[in-house]
């Protein structure tokens, strides 16, 4: 594989991947606690109202939304993606400035083993955050 090809087919498409479902979990995590604020901050003003029923359906909505934030865990996948993209343009770009530790290693196998670390310990750290045994 050339340096181009990598660069490319694996390094930037890597970025473009961790940069999509970031945003993509940062939206739905918003969204959710958008949408938990408004059913409680509609409580104390339905409260007036004498009937309790709507009431309780937003109770159970916050509590729903709650739950279901901390199973599908957007939130931290939201930074854990967010870090990982960062990491990754910051090599791309050290790389091809010749900076920091490329500054006198600048080969390609050098900038390989060190994306690949990181995209190896990123999928370690999604199956444990992920995994059941914590929960």
């Amino acid at each position: 594989m050339t340096e181009e090809e990598y660069l490319i087919q694996r390094l930037e498409d890597q970025i473009k991947w961790y940069d999509r479902k970031s945003n993509k979990y940062q939206k739905r995590y918003k969204f959710l606690k958008l949408l938990e604020i408004c059913f409680a901050a509609s409580i104390p003003v339905i409260a007036g109202i004498p009937n309790t029923l709507i009431i309780s359906i937003l109770g159970g909505g916050i509590a729903f939304i709650e739950g279901w934030l901390s199973l599908a865990k957007y939130q931290e996948n939201w930074i854990e993606y967010r870090s990982i993209c960062e990491f990754l343009k910051q090599e791309k770009f050290m790389y091809l400035t010749n900076s920091g530790v490329y500054s006198s290693e600048s080969t390609l196998s050098f900038l390989v083993e060190r994306v690949e670390s990181i995209i190896s310990k990123e999928n370690i750290n999604w199956a444990n955050l992920n995994s059941d045994k914590g929960d």
